[in-house]
């Protein structure tokens, strides 16, 4: 349509400022004809116009657009399905995320009791070994009593040793003494009570020392067993807290890929969704760009049937002024013109000798002469008068004209008098 419209305004300019020339030109018939098939090629195009009608682009570029709005609507759909589905795995992998975070909670109560038991096992081990370092400390004690009392009894040894000794002397005293003193007997039973006094002395010590002895083996044996027991329970909790820390390290490591995974998801969801409306803002952006094509070609549709009403109106005002010429100059040659819009036509004229036929449109004129003169068109023609001159033959000579018609269909009859001047 763009280059049709160019080609026919260029037409119409060139019809506008060469109209007047036109008409002397000597091949009127040749652009007659020319212009019959320009009126046909746009009769025919008009007719084409005419069966499309304004509704049937716009419909068509409607069903189109439905269609295709349809299919954004339907992958719209999807995407919010989709968008649901998400939420609902986003949900799912929330709850995990909660059921983990209450594991985690759970296993950091149970390892702060664990860590509670451990404190309180400790101080019972603080108070096991005090009272370890107070039996040692005690025994350290026994042991120097022991050893004082061996002291004791190797000097009560030595002393009964010494008593043996001085037995086994014999001492002659002389005495003035009329009592008789058994000595011997005496000394004999002051030997045997110390004996007896060493040895009971000695008995109770060995039998003291060995109570406390086994008591004390009871006690470090009792306390030995608790403090294994202890130290298998650490052990125990030790490895316990280190699998603690390592299932927390691993629903740590869950944790990050979920909230990986739910990050991702979302922006998964967030670029469909922009890339959905971008789509739907390039299709907003086509539909208005199809919107201001439709407009234009209905612009144009418009100008082109104002160009036809102005054609029709001056094809009728040509015909109107050809009548009114054929009033004008009646006569006896009967001539037929068409002239069709497109290009610029124009009348012609010649000069001869003799007869007295005139011609529109190229000729001769044989004796005498013929004079036209032209009119005034309502629809933009105009030509200047014109008159030929000379009996014998002359010149015709036609004023200049002008027309801002583009377009014109004419069938003109003219007729001759004949009458000789």
């Amino acid at each position: 349509m763009i280059p049709l419209a160019s080609q026919i305004s260029r037409r119409f300019e060139w019809c506008d400022v060469s109209l007047g020339e036109s008409l002397t030109h000597p091949f009127v018939g040749f652009q007659v004809r020319f212009l019959e098939q320009q009126n046909k090629v746009l009769s025919t195009k008009w007719e084409l116009l005419q069966q499309q009608g304004p509704s049937g682009p716009r419909k068509n570029l409607d069903v189109i657009f439905e269609n295709y709005i349809q299919n954004l609507r339907r992958r719209l759909e999807s995407l919010v399905g989709q968008r649901g589905q998400l939420e609902s795995e986003l949900q799912n992998m929330r709850q995990y995320v909660e059921e983990y975070k209450t594991k985690y909670e759970e296993e950091i109560n149970r390892r702060t009791a664990a860590e509670n038991e451990f404190v309180v096992l400790k101080k019972d081990v603080d108070c096991a070994y005090m009272t370890k370092v107070e039996l040692e400390a005690k025994v350290g004690a026994l042991t120097d009593e022991i050893n004082f009392l061996r002291c004791i009894y190797e000097e009560v040894r030595e002393l009964a040793q010494m008593q043996t000794i001085s037995r086994d002397l014999s001492v002659v005293v002389s005495m003035d003494n009329n009592r008789h003193l058994d000595l011997e007997s005496i000394i004999e039973e002051v030997r045997r009570q110390y004996e007896q006094i060493a040895q009971s002395s000695r008995a109770e010590a060995e039998a003291w020392y060995q109570s406390r002895y086994e008591e004390l083996q009871n006690t470090a044996g009792r306390h030995g067993d608790s403090l294994r027991n202890t130290k298998m329970e650490i052990q125990e909790l030790t490895r316990n807290v280190q699998r603690l820390r390592a299932e927390i390290e691993n629903v740590k490591k869950q944790n990050h890929q979920l909230q990986a995974a739910i990050a991702e998801a979302e922006e998964r969801g967030e670029m469909a969704l922009k890339d959905a409306r971008r789509k739907l803002e390039e299709l907003e952006c086509a539909l208005s760009k199809d919107k201001e094509e439709l407009a234009r070609l209905l612009k144009e549709y418009q100008e082109l049937l104002n160009i036809k009403i102005a054609l029709d109106v001056e094809i009728a005002m040509y015909r109107k002024l050809l009548e009114g010429e054929e009033n004008r100059f009646p006569g006896s040659v009967v001539g037929r013109t068409t002239i069709t819009g497109g290009r610029a036509g124009g009348f012609g004229a010649s000069s001869g000798m003799g007869g007295g036929v005139c011609t529109v449109g190229g000729g001769s004129i044989i004796g005498g002469s013929c004079g036209m003169s032209g009119g005034i068109l309502s629809g933009g023609f105009s030509s200047g008068s014109g008159r030929m001159c000379s009996s014998g033959g002359g010149n015709f000579i036609s004023g200049g004209g002008s027309s801002s018609v583009r377009r014109c269909v004419t069938t003109t009859t003219v007729k001759s008098s004949g009458v000789k001047y």
